[in-house]
This record gives structure tokens, C-alpha cells and sequence, in this order.
């Protein structure tokens, strides 16, 4: 498998995607390649001095770079050789089985479907993160590649989250959930409404009606569905809130027992450590005829190392073909 890494996108570039790939060697199978691309003059420092790179590592220049605060789909077109541009048409040329980013996602989910296009029946691509609660991973789709969505998105969102959740995380027959504002069947918008009759009436997917934000985690389901904009908020408000809140408690029982603050720290640091983004690698961009994964835009090493090995997940258990498989039905 050769997985290319945009080399020059996020906010450690391009020590952390240098870093990603010399770590990921013990992690990759006998030929498995990763090609970085971007500037090679400012990748080449990160990887010399480590011995035998080259076995695994690859550098394919690409000399422009397409900043966070871009408009997507207009630097795509005003820069069509920088790094984002030119791993996502490596990847639709064959050159490389999967590609990873730390950049703008807007332009990464914008490349990813113009370059690679749609997986037939895919009428929107969606984003996809997987939480640890206490009774097991949910996964949370769209969290924000679609802000403008209609029903047959999200309807489309439940089927191919619960492929992943299938496949990937082992949960045998997937709830999926509607992320609305109540439970009950007359709640939330008309997106809400119209979304939750399509889900409600599809055989194929085990639908436990409408979710409120807090059910995320009490295990009420293994899939949420929302569109991109709400799912973007939670998304941020899971990261703010897992660090504010042992913050919080830290400050609270140093004050109280401080005679076990060196434990209760250890403690925390655990806990926290299970809601790093750098411990989940990245995202999928499910519903594109490739393998996308958009990593936070501040993953080090570690990060991108785990990124590499979701993108081998997706590519092993064949979800692409399973998304596809199910929505001719």
C-alpha cells in the first residue's frame, strides 16, 4: 500500500508529517510505501539522519501550499501544484492507495471531491470521528464537510457511519441516532423531520429515533448523524470540554486532598489522553471513491502516525466497497 501525506499542511508541517512517516515503519507491511509531497528542500532535513529512510519514505515535490484562511475551492484552481492539490490527483491517478492532511479541510474535502469524485450513489461526502464513551466508541457524521444538507445527506451519513462502525470498530448490528434537539418525533427542524422518516423507513438500519447532544455518551447509540455545521460545534465542544472540565476537577481536589494530587494527576492525564485527537490519527471522509483522512490541524508525529493506520483500516476491510454495496440497494 503507498499512502501519500500532504507534508505541508498543518500547523507542526512538516516536522509532524516527517515525523508520522519515520514512526509509522513499524506499523507498515513489507512494500508499503509513504510518499510525502510538498517542498522537498523543506521536507529533506526532517528525514536526514535517520538510517534507511528511503526504504519507506518517498518525497514528491509539490511547490505550492494552500494556507487555513483560503477560500477551498478557489486556491485548488489558483494553485493546482500545491501539496493538498497534488496528493489528492496522485490518489485519483493510482499513484498512491490513500492520502492524509493536516491542512485547510475545506480545501482537503474539496480536492477530495473533484479530483476523486463521488462513490457511485454518494450524493454528499461526509466527515466521520469516533468518541470513547463509557459504553463503547460513537461515531459522529458529518463534522464538516457538508454545512448545507438535505435528508437524503444525512439518510446517506447513517448508512455509510454504520459500514465504518461495522467494519472498523467491531459493533456488530450499529444504532444509529438523529442528532435533534428532543426525542420526541415532532422535535427539531424540517431537516430533522424529513431526515428522521428516510432513516425511520430504511429496513437496513437499526434506527433508535431522534438523540439529544448528551445521549453521546450514555449508549443509546454507536451512530449519531447530524450535518456538518452542528456536528462541527460538537466536535469542538467534546475537545473544550473534556480539558476544561479535568481542569476544573484538578483545581478542585488539589485543594481538597493534596495529599493525593500526584495520583489524581496521573488519573486525569488518562483520561484526557483517550479524547487526544493525536490517539484517533484523523478522520475519514467517507463517501468519496478513494481513502481521505483529514487529521486536527495541530497533530504531531503521533497524530499522523495513527492517521496512517486508520487509512490502512479503511483500505483492509474494504468500507468503500460495503458504502457502495448498500446504497444499491
Amino acid at each position: 500500500m503507498r499512502i501519500g501525506i500532504d507534508a505541508m499542511g498543518g500547523d507542526q508541517a512538516p516536522a509532524a508529517e516527517a515525523g508520522g512517516a519515520l514512526s509509522a515503519r513499524s506499523v507498515l507491511g513489507r512494500g508499503d510505501k509513504i510518499v510525502l509531497v510538498g517542498d522537498e528542500s523543506v521536507i529533506l532535513p526532517h528525514l536526514e539522519g535517520h538510517d534507511g529512510w528511503q526504504d519507506w519514505i518517498e518525497i514528491h515535490h509539490a511547490r505550492e501550499v494552500i494556507s487555513m484562511d483560503e477560500p477551498p475551492v478557489e486556491a485548488l484552481r489558483a494553485k493546482p501544484d500545491s501539496s493538498i492539490a497534488v496528493v489528492a490527483q496522485l490518489h485519483a491517478d493510482g499513484d498512491i492507495d490513500a492520502c492524509i492532511s493536516a491542512g485547510s479541510t475545506g480545501a482537503f474535502v474539496a480536492a477530495g471531491q473533484m479530483r476523486l469524485r463521488r462513490l457511485k450513489g454518494v450524493h454528499r461526502p461526509g466527515i466521520l470521528i469516533v468518541t470513547p464513551t463509557p459504553h463503547g466508541p460513537v461515531a459522529v457524521c458529518d463534522v464538516g464537510a457538508n454545512v448545507s444538507c438535505r435528508p437524503r445527506h444525512l439518510h446517506q451519513y447513517g448508512i455509510m457511519a454504520s459500514v465504518y462502525v461495522n467494519l472498523v470498530c467491531g459493533v456488530r448490528e450499529p444504532r444509529v441516532g438523529l442528532l435533534s434537539v428532543g426525542e420526541e418525533e415532532a422535535k427539531g427542524n424540517t431537516l430533522v423531520k424529513q431526515t428522521r422518516e428516510l432513516l425511520e423507513n430504511d429496513s437496513q438500519l437499526p434506527f433508535v429515533d431522534n438523540v439529544e447532544g448528551r445521549d453521546l455518551f450514555r449508549g443509546v447509540c454507536d451512530v449519531m448523524v447530524c450535518e456538518g455545521f452542528v456536528g462541527n460545534v460538537v466536535l469542538k465542544l467534546m475537545e473544550g470540554m473534556a480539558e476544561g472540565v479535568l481542569a476544573g476537577m484538578l483545581k478542585e481536589l488539589a485543594t481538597s486532598m493534596p495529599e493525593h494530587a500526584a495520583a489524581i494527576k496521573k488519573a486525569a492525564g488518562t483520561i484526557l489522553g483517550k479524547y487526544d485527537f493525536n490517539e484517533y490519527g484523523g478522520a475519514p471522509l467517507l463517501g468519496v471513491d478513494g481513502i481521505c483522512i483529514i487529521c486536527h490541524g495541530a497533530s504531531n508525529h503521533r497524530g499522523i502516525k495513527n492517521a496512517i493506520q486508520v487509512a490502512a483500516e479503511l483500505s483492509k476491510h474494504h468500507v468503500n466497497e460495503r458504502i457502495v454495496e448498500l446504497l444499491s440497494r
